[in-house]
């Protein structure tokens, strides 16, 4: 997806960057359709998949920058072209962005020509921009076609909040806050029971009560409980259930999930609403290593969040009436 916010952050701060993405593939490819990196004169945001591909559209980029290159369209053979063992084509969309350009960039989906041969908007990307714009959503990944790319603006993250600073909680930070996907808020009882150095851009909160903070939540966001008390624990299952959460995961045993369940139940909390808490989190077959649970719990929420996008892009669909896509071209 288009990303916007970032790439304005990165302007901001740089100056104009190029903005790389695979645009589309054939065969095997180092990353998905979608997938893009910044680049400017000492810096670089991203990855397309690193090795060969990689260095060759950073090269070209700064040679962008430096007025020596043109970017646009271009095709890869990563097999005989590049010597990567991928063995597919890639195309690859390279673009110049500035402040003034990034203006008109407006949502849903940014749709622009990036070939000189590009002609009138094809068909097929009208079509998906009259969708989009009818609120009936956008399958997949970027559209590439009679050298016009279309891109979905990047959907706003979804916050998450973590609460508890100990070691799971700080292995749950480190794995989820690379990923573009979750706004982060962590919370515990006092500064002091955070890392020294915080993460940029996860929002940190500490107070002598956590609880007191649940009447501060978003509506529909995601919640780990991973701290070090079990009254605490409780206490903040008990305040969340009764909020608009879009999951509540719980540390702990297979044990301490069933004496959950049945206080819970005692606090007047019916079992259809106990059951929105998941206890154990993560992947049980991983181990019970900090790490490993966060990587777990990690692939577990990407899935949901994957499979939501898939279905409202299925839904959407079923109310176009659109059942064969090859009568469109």
């Amino acid at each position: 997806m288009f990303d916007a916010r970032i790439l304005r952050a990165i302007i901001a701060e740089h100056g104009p960057v190029i903005r790389v993405v695979i645009a589309g593939h054939q065969g095997s490819s180092p990353r998905e359709d979608g997938a893009a990196m910044l680049v400017w004169g000492c810096g670089q945001l991203g990855t397309i998949g690193g090795g060969a591909l990689e260095y060759l559209a950073v090269t070209g980029a700064r040679q962008m920058l430096a007025g020596a290159g043109n970017g646009g369209l271009t095709r890869h053979a990563l097999g005989p072209g590049l010597g990567q063992c991928c063995g597919g084509v890639v195309d690859l969309v390279s673009e110049l962005w500035d402040e003034a350009r990034l203006a008109g960039a407006t949502g849903p989906i940014v749709a622009r020509p990036v070939s000189p041969e590009a002609g009138a908007m094809p068909f097929r990307v009208r079509r998906a921009l009259s969708r989009a714009r009818n609120g009936q959503g956008w399958e997949g990944g970027p559209i590439c076609a009679g050298g016009w790319l279309a891109e979905p603006l990047s959907a706003a993250a979804s916050p998450l909040w973590i609460w508890g600073a100990g070691h799971v909680g700080r292995a749950l930070v480190a794995v989820l806050d690379p990923l573009p996907d979750f706004a982060l808020t962590w919370i515990d009882t006092a500064r002091a029971r955070f890392p020294d150095i915080l993460p940029e851009g996860v929002d940190a909160i500490w107070a002598e009560d956590p609880a007191q903070l649940v009447r501060h939540v978003p509506p529909g966001a995601d919640h780990l409980i991973v701290t070090f008390s079990h009254a605490l624990d409780l206490d903040l299952c008990h305040l969340l259930l009764g909020q608009e959460t879009a999951g509540i995961g719980l540390i702990g045993s297979a044990t301490k999930g069933a004496r959950f369940r049945s206080r819970l139940l005692a606090l007047g909390h019916s079992a259809a609403e106990i059951s929105r808490i998941t206890s154990p989190i993560g992947d049980m077959s991983l181990g019970k290593h900090p790490q490993a649970i966060a990587v777990g719990v990690a692939v577990q929420l990407l899935k949901r969040k994957r499979e939501s996008g898939l279905a409202s892009g299925s839904a959407a669909v079923e109310r176009a009436g659109i059942t064969d896509d090859s009568r469109f071209g």
